[in-house]
This record gives structure tokens, sequence and C-alpha cells, in this order.
């Protein structure tokens, strides 16, 4: 965060050319920033922040959160999904008393969270786009501004142990159907692919997630 404090500004020659301090984050006004998505986190202990000589202060507190996200899993294990980090304070209204922006455009941004993020996890991290905006409550407008978060998930690992197996398993069924075996042996690999499949259910129900209004369609087969 960055903001400017006309009223906290000296000149640095009168002051052995000291041009920043580093201050507790009580010692002056700070402003007071929410995030609307988050259920959960651990808050930084990092409460400080640099004011320069100008009156430009600024403070950087990282922490982790958790956030509530709409999932859409229809297409399941090739999906992408969409989620929102909005930030908002509605102590100040933005016409009158504060106005958020944000500092760096949304390349740079995604730029940067793509040097951070985990690569080899189940998700890959694909765009990033932002939204300025004021949101309208009780008739008074407040700033708001919303990260845009796209995420594509990664179905190697869903392809080899869930998709092939049940087509590998259904390939068999059909050539043990329609082949020149007796009664007797299509019978008995009829229960054993019988058996293979109701596995493969059991392991697709525990891997399935099951946040969704609508079932993913390799579920529903």
């Amino acid at each position: 965060q960055e903001w400017e404090n006309p009223f906290a500004t000296w000149d640095p020659r009168d002051f052995c050319n000291i041009s920043k301090v580093i201050l507790p984050l009580d010692t002056y006004w700070s402003p007071p920033i929410f995030i609307l998505e988050r259920v959960d986190g651990q808050n930084s202990d990092m409460n400080y922040m640099v004011l320069m000589h100008n009156g430009s202060f600024n403070s950087t507190q990282p922490f982790q959160i958790t956030l509530t996200c709409s999932l859409k899993i229809l297409k399941f294990p090739f999906d992408t999904q969409t989620c929102n980090l909005s930030l908002a304070s509605f102590l100040y209204p933005a016409v009158t008393d504060l106005v958020m922006k944000t500092r760096r455009a949304a390349s740079e941004s995604m730029k940067d969270s793509q040097s951070f993020f985990l690569t080899d996890g189940e998700w890959k991290f694909t765009n990033l786009s932002i939204i300025e905006y004021t949101e309208m409550l009780d008739d008074q407008g407040f700033s708001v501004i919303t990260y845009v978060i796209s995420m594509e998930r990664r179905p190697t690992l869903y392809i080899l142990n869930l998709i092939l197996p049940t087509c590998a398993l259904y390939l068999l069924d059909m050539a043990v159907l329609f082949g020149p075996s007796s009664l007797e042996e299509k019978i008995n690999f009829q229960i054993a692919i019988i058996l293979g499949s109701s596995m493969l259910a059991v392991i697709l129900n525990n891997s399935l997630p099951t946040s969704s209004n609508k079932p993913p369609v390799i579920g529903t087969h």
C-alpha cells in the first residue's frame, strides 16, 4: 500500500539528511483494506511502514488467506477456474474520502505472480486481470479493486489414473462380448470387468470435487 499525508513532511537538510523513517503501523493513519472473499487467514507480524520526507507512506504486509470461490467442474479434469480477490474499504466513501488505484498494470502483476507461483502443482496460473469500480452501499459509493485470477487444471494425473483405465475396461468389455469365447468364459470376464469398473468408480468418486452446482461430465457416464 502507498498513500500520502501532506502533514507528515520535513526537509531532510534540517534533520541530518534523514529522508525516511520506519514507524509502527499504528503511528499514523493507514487505509483500512478488507478482502471481501476472505474466510480465513494468517495476518502478518510486519506491522511497520516507511515514511518518506515528502509525506509518502509505504506499507508491505505479506499474509496468507483462504478465499471462497465458485467452482465450475462440468469439464473436469479439463476445467479452468476463475476466482476473484476483491479489495475494498467500506469505512470511507470513494467520492469524498478514499479512492483506491492500482500501481501496476495487469500484465506486470501477472508477471510477478507467475514468478512466485508453484508451477509443479495441480493448477497452472493462466491469466490475471484487474477491475476498478465503485460499489454502491446505502446510497454511498465505495472504491473496490478486484483481481480476477484464472487457473487451469493439469489433467495428466487424471488421464493416466482414470480416463485411460476406464476406456481400456470398456474396450475389453466389447472385445469379450463379441469374441469367440464360450458363454461361461464371457460371464467370468464380465464379472471381472464389473469388479474393475466398481473399483474405478470408487476412485473416481474420491477424486471428483464436490463443490459445484453441476456434476462433471466424467462422473455421469
